[in-house]
């Protein structure tokens, strides 16, 4: 909601001082279609090919993330902590063995079926499915799992920088884009050189309108939407770090509350739940 606001702030600003500083918008409501068709679908055809259909794909949903903004809440870090803690509690009382119905079969499980946020989430579900399963292989050197885990969680946010990239990408291109626009604008006024002065001054507004839109697109709206993708993807990534602190301190043979404790300081400040909030959440949970 912060983005479509700042969106809005943004065109009433520019506009309204260009309004109040006596500019008519005859000339660029005349252009307008013309230069966005020129620049947006030069844009757009640039960005296919310099991308993938997944990238294409992602990128779409990148536009939906930044509408919503950050997915996870204090609530998702409490859950996610809760379930964590019931995993190396079992572990740690009646061996790995005992998480096999649970990490072979999440959708079955009644411990992710509690927490369906979480079984909803691909990318959390697979990390404890997967690093659970190793330590029931006896992958149990809690250095080799953090280590192989870091660089899967590097992968996972690389791979969900990509649609921001690929958007400061396209506006980072804009401006240039709005140049070849506004080179053809003057074409077409120097093939009418014989016309008036006010009819060549109307034509060479509406060339102009194609600089304007290109570095205004670029700067305001492509250039913010992608810094703030990148933005919620930060944010979002402790999240996933909570899944690796609390295994690997389980790994190093602590006790389930201090290996949940562990995972609770990897949470952002203002996500973090407090002990006291923790200590509750854990009380009510009542999985067998």
């Amino acid at each position: 909601m912060i983005t479509l606001a700042g969106f809005v702030f943004m065109l009433v600003m520019v506009f309204g001082g260009y309004t109040i500083a006596g500019g008519k918008f005859g000339i660029i409501l005349h252009s307008l279609p013309y230069e966005m068709m020129m620049i947006g679908g030069a844009a757009v055809g640039a960005f296919l090919m310099a991308n993938s259909m997944h990238v294409v794909k992602h990128t779409g949903a990148g536009f939906g993330k930044i509408l919503k903004g950050p997915r996870f809440k204090k609530a998702d870090y409490t859950a996610l902590l809760s379930l964590l803690y019931y995993f190396v509690r079992l572990a740690q009382t009646k061996g790995a063995m005992a998480l096999e119905p649970h990490i072979e079969k999440p959708e079955e499980s009644p411990a992710f079926a509690r927490f369906p946020r979480i079984a909803a989430d691909h990318h959390a579900t697979v990390l404890i499915c997967d690093y659970l399963r190793m330590v029931g292989m006896n992958a149990d050197d809690p250095h080799q799992i953090e280590d192989t885990m870091s660089r899967e969680l590097k992968k996972i946010k690389e791979e969900e920088m990509h649609p921001s990239h690929a958007m400061q990408n396209m506006a980072d291109a804009l401006p240039a884009l709005g140049i070849v626009a506004a080179v053809l604008g003057v074409i077409k006024t120097m093939a009418a050189i014989d016309q008036p002065p006010a009819v060549l001054g109307g034509m060479i507004g509406g060339a102009l309108v194609g600089t304007f839109l290109g570095v205004l697109l670029a700067y305001g709206m492509m250039g913010p939407l992608a810094s703030r993708l990148k933005g919620i993807v930060d944010e979002e990534a402790p999240y996933y770090e909570v899944i690796r602190a609390v295994i690997v301190a389980h790994l190093h043979g602590n006790a389930p509350q201090v290996s949940v404790e562990t995972g609770r300081k990897v949470a952002p400040t203002g996500l973090m739940p407090t002990f006291q909030e923790m200590e509750v959440a854990l009380q009510e949970l009542t999985i067998t």
